[in-house]
């Protein structure tokens, strides 16, 4: 694929760009009984809890809610989001240093599509500068909607005039990707940022 096809990039940002797991914190809480952690993570504050916030549930709902089904586990339900910053653990050093690099080649737009409750978002942008480079961000919070459901896709697109077969998608949830490509992106899986330098080589987008 030469270079002059694609002229847009787009990221997710946790698990591509930002290490972030709900285990940074309940290693801390649960001192790193790894079975309490994977109970706890497994039956109570699950991914599938956690995504409603990220399609556009409030945090105040969500933890009344659990609170209402797990009484007895009310200090450790609420500590998700008191001490939500803990789950941060950083920049992915490696992909953060390929977005560093699109931005000065200048060459390409950048852009961002990232499932994120919109009342923790305004953390990840004091946080991490490099949210600077992107053209646009696109919250799912903020949208009332999340990836892989084809709105938030098509939100992004429309929002900024994207070509999607000018474009590019890289996300680390295969249904995500799927979810892109049937919106008509190119799109590739996040396995890790040396596989990413890799992939973007091979299209042109990064020099060989």
């Amino acid at each position: 694929m030469s270079e002059g096809r694609i002229q847009n990039v787009i990221f997710d940002l946790g698990g591509v760009l930002v290490d972030w797991s709900p285990k940074y914190l309940y290693n801390k809480i649960f001192s790193g009984d790894k079975k309490k952690v994977d109970w706890f993570l497994s039956t109570v504050c699950t991914n599938e809890w956690n995504v409603e916030q990220d399609g556009g549930r409030t945090l105040a709902e969500a933890t009344r809610s659990l609170i209402r089904e797990f009484p007895d586990q009310e200090v450790h339900i609420r500590s998700y989001y008191d001490r939500w910053e803990e789950m941060i653990n950083g920049e992915i050093k490696g992909t953060v240093d390929i977005l560093e690099e699109l931005k000065q080649r200048n060459r390409h737009k950048l852009f961002a599509l990232t499932n994120w409750s919109a009342e923790t978002f305004p953390i990840a942008l004091q946080r991490f500068n490099f949210l600077s480079h992107f053209q646009g961000i696109v919250v799912s919070g903020e949208e009332n909607t999340r990836k892989p459901f084809r709105e938030i896709y098509d939100i992004l697109l429309d929002r900024y005039d994207l070509d999607p077969g000018r474009s590019l998608f890289i996300d680390d949830s295969q249904a995500n990707v799927e979810a892109g490509e049937e919106a008509g992106i190119k799109s590739i899986l996040f396995t890790s940022s040396d596989r990413l330098r890799t992939d973007l080589k091979e299209m042109g987008i990064l020099d060989g």
